[in-house]
């Protein structure tokens, strides 16, 4: 069978790398087995550029993917880190640096969020970037959680998205498409030949932690991330439909981990995936 190549979103580690190092937390990974990362949330400081280039060369793993932000939320409030308005320059060259091919946008800005328009005029934005970075060699992605499910005309806005678009990629998310109101392994294969990138992400429902308090929503925090294949999510037939659709890396992300370590999370998401079949895709 054909295979993808599994990897780690690495937001889920920048606690670790600001404490122990990049080094250190790429050490860990390599340990695990995992030789795949998409880096985001960790400032790209010429050290750390150093240090993914380090990992390639010793460890062998790979930089599949980069991130950055669109543009300042407003001139008062500064996006907390590169940004394509900003960096455009630099943020190529980091890209060429580690030999990476793709870069994404992890969440729409929020002033975008207020109306379907405001999103679509980001997503155009997004578009145009998309052309300037493909001259650059790089494909330009877009990430999207459950905002981009709001039902405008008749469907989710990140349909309408898609549809407005054709140079920009969409990086769909296992348990975001699940809490936004879609199938999961259908609308994938929808996004056909735009979705080199997928995170794979379980959904589960957890217990109440302190019932002599009654909180104001007592259903909402009871949704959790989940480690791969410790939730309801059909994760081989959501691999499946990534892989038939064009996806080529497959990123564990596990936005909270419940007191856990975050390496016994993506221990045990490896476990998991192992499990069903997939060791050969590390």
């Amino acid at each position: 069978m054909e295979k993808g190549k599994i990897g780690v979103q690495m937001m889920m580690l920048k606690e670790e790398i600001r404490r122990d190092g990049m080094r250190t937390a790429m050490e860990k990974l390599a340990d695990l087995g995992y030789h795949a990362v998409e880096v985001s949330q960790i400032p790209m400081t010429p050290e750390n550029i150093r240090e993914l280039q380090y990992a390639d060369q010793n460890l062998g793993i790979q930089t599949v993917s980069m991130s950055c932000g669109l543009e300042d939320l407003s001139p008062d409030y500064k996006y907390p880190g590169d940004t394509l308005a900003n960096d455009f320059n630099k943020i190529v060259e980091d890209c060429q640096a580690v030999n990476c091919g793709i870069l994404r946008i992890g969440m729409l800005p929020l002033h975008s969020a207020v109306s379907p328009e405001k999103m679509m005029e980001m997503i155009q934005r997004c578009e145009e970037y998309a052309a300037a970075l493909k001259t650059h060699g790089i494909d330009f992605y877009y990430h999207a959680h459950t905002m981009e499910f709001y039902r405008w005309k008749g469907k989710p806005v990140l349909t309408h998205m898609k549809e407005q678009t054709k140079v920009l990629g969409f990086e769909l998310d296992s348990h975001w498409m699940w809490r936004g109101g879609v199938d999961p392994v259908s609308y994938i294969r929808s996004f056909q030949g735009r979705v080199r990138l997928l995170h794979l992400k379980d959904y589960r429902i957890g217990l109440v932690s302190d019932p002599t308090h009654m909180p104001s929503d007592i259903f909402g925090p009871l949704e959790e991330f989940a480690e791969v294949g410790e939730g309801c999510l059909d994760m081989p037939a959501i691999i499946q439909a990534g892989l038939e659709s064009g996806s080529e890396y497959f990123l564990i992300e596990q936005d909270k981990q419940y007191g856990r370590n975050v390496y016994d999370s993506l221990r045990m998401s490896r476990d998991n995936l192992i499990k069903m079949g997939y060791a050969d895709w590390f």
